[in-house]
């Protein structure tokens, strides 16, 4: 199965002989280097090739897997004095291809990083290296009666280094916020070997807010090397509502009829018909088979205020036209409903030999009309979609189904997939929610920005990595690039920050 967003890119190959004869220098001088495992062999160096997305795709010069932060520092330092490219990794299970590496740089992993460092009870906090996996915090202070809220559907893999890098979200970020909104504070490495403490409450309250502009850098701004993050009461009860309809509109109308009756419920789902039967094919969690899109809502709260809030809920759904709502509040049966959520991006890889994963935003209250351009676009292009995605706050999940053996087809996902990207934009929305840009849309970044935008981006990057050594070619197009894709004007005729058009 391929889960694409583009077709496979590389990197241009560097001609220069001269250029390699220093990279060779480089990785000979990383083998005589402590607290590091250096890659080279083309076998293992396949491992590292890309993240989730898996269409994009290249072979870095060299892995390097360092077992301490002083062999993490070291690396960075020694990066940095050859002025070789550098790209962090975390568990790779990004889906915008901002892990691919770069093909004359060093791809540095922070696998080994995994020590849970302290946890604050009394002030609800846990610091943790960039290697600990989202799920193993919440497993951590489970015993506290803790957790911590932001949940991926790949939180079982996924790293916290990762979910900052990419600002993740999940089912709970609709109550809870994303990963922004439940990290405290950051302890990050510039490309100088610098490590330096940003947000924590013993710092400067008066100094800018760098926390927030840290959070979906991906990567290029410094290698995240601790992460302080907070961590929430569990509540005293939940329960999850299952809502079938025969209208895809009418579920996307009962959305903005939650938020509008003042209700912010923990979790709000949609899925619709072809995601409802791959999930259920796929892992039985009692889904309804003739339904045209579903909504999953979680409820939580005190146990005094639970079955108003269940009842408040039931009957807006009623009014919208749900013809069936049934309530679990077990955790047995809440487990198995989520678990039929949490497992539709591989579902629906059963269905189809490949599908191409988007990524965009829209205000709630064009859910609706935005489903149905979809649709559209659907029938336009040829392709089905499989629609299943975070409605409470309008992160969209369309999933494209196409077999990339069959000529054109590749080509045809894509476009469909940037019309959606464009449509999301002409909505008022964004490119995207929590994938992040990597390589994916770097495109529509010019679509979505104009070029005084993209300078004061390229500034940000330049005062952080001036030689733009940090991940280069991702998330932030150059103003070139803007200009062959058509989308806007060089400023001025010139073009800011030129040392970075390099990589």
């Amino acid at each position: 199965m391929l889960i694409t967003c583009v077709r496979s890119t590389r990197y241009n190959e560097s001609s220069n002989s001269q250029a390699r004869q220093v990279k060779d220098g480089f990785i000979s001088a990383l083998h005589r280097m402590t607290d590091v495992e250096v890659i080279t062999e083309t076998t293992r160096l396949r491992s590292y090739e890309s993240d989730g997305l898996s269409a994009i795709k290249g072979l870095p010069r060299v892995v390097v897997i360092p077992s301490t932060m002083l062999g993490l520092q070291a690396l960075v330092r020694f990066a940095s004095e050859w002025g070789v490219p550098l790209v962090a990794r975390g568990a790779g299970t990004g889906l915008s291809g901002g892990a691919t590496p770069h093909p004359e740089g060093v791809l540095v992993s922070l696998a080994k990083f995994r020590e849970i460092v302290s946890i604050d009870v009394e002030n609800r906090r846990a610091r943790v290296q960039p290697g600990v996996t989202n799920l193993a915090i919440s497993e951590a202070v489970s015993e506290y009666g803790l957790f911590y809220a932001p949940d991926p559907s790949s939180q079982i893999a996924c790293t916290i280094g990762g979910n900052v890098a990419e600002n993740s979200g999940g089912v709970h970020c609709v109550k809870y916020g994303l990963t922004l909104h439940n990290v405290t504070g950051l302890e990050v490495m510039l490309m100088s070997g610098e490590r330096v403490s940003i947000g924590y409450e013993e710092s400067s309250s008066h100094q800018p807010d760098l926390l927030a502009l840290l959070h979906g850098s991906e990567g290029m701004l410094g290698v995240i090397t601790e992460v302080e993050v907070l961590l929430t009461p569990k509540p005293e009860a939940v329960a999850v509502i299952l809502a079938a309809f025969q209208e895809v509109s009418s579920a996307a109308d009962a959305v903005g009829a939650i938020f509008a009756d003042g209700l912010v419920p923990a979790g709000l789902e949609m899925m619709d018909r072809l995601a409802i039967q791959a999930a259920e094919t796929f892992v039985h969690a009692g889904y309804p088979l003739d339904a045209e899109a579903m909504l999953l809502i979680e409820l939580d709260g005190t146990v005094a205020e639970i079955d108003s809030l269940i009842e408040k809920t039931l009957t807006i759904l009623k009014l919208q036209g749900a013809h069936q709502s049934d309530v679990e509040r077990s955790e047995e049966g809440r487990t198995r409903l989520w678990m039929g959520r949490k497992a539709a991006f591989p579902a629906v890889g059963r269905i189809s030999p490949d599908y191409y994963c988007m990524d965009g935003t829209i205000p709630r209250r064009h859910l609706a009309e935005v489903l149905e351009r979809i649709g559209l676009l659907s029938e336009r292009y040829g392709l089905r979609v499989a629609n299943v995605f975070h409605a409470g706050d309008g992160n969209l999940h369309p999933l494209i189904l196409f077999d990339a053996n069959v000529k054109g087809e590749l080509e045809r996902a894509e476009a469909f997939g940037a019309d959606i990207l464009t449509l999301c934009i002409e909505f008022g929305g964004t490119i995207t929610g929590e994938h992040g840009v990597g390589l994916e849309k770097i495109n529509q970044m010019c679509v979505q920005f104009d070029d005084a935008a993209l300078e004061i981006f390229h500034g940000v990057k330049a005062v952080f990595d001036e030689r733009g050594l940090l991940n280069p070619g991702k998330a932030v197009p150059t103003l070139s690039r803007c200009a062959e894709f058509g989308a806007m004007h060089v400023h001025k005729g010139q073009m800011p920050h030129p040392h970075l058009e390099r990589f």
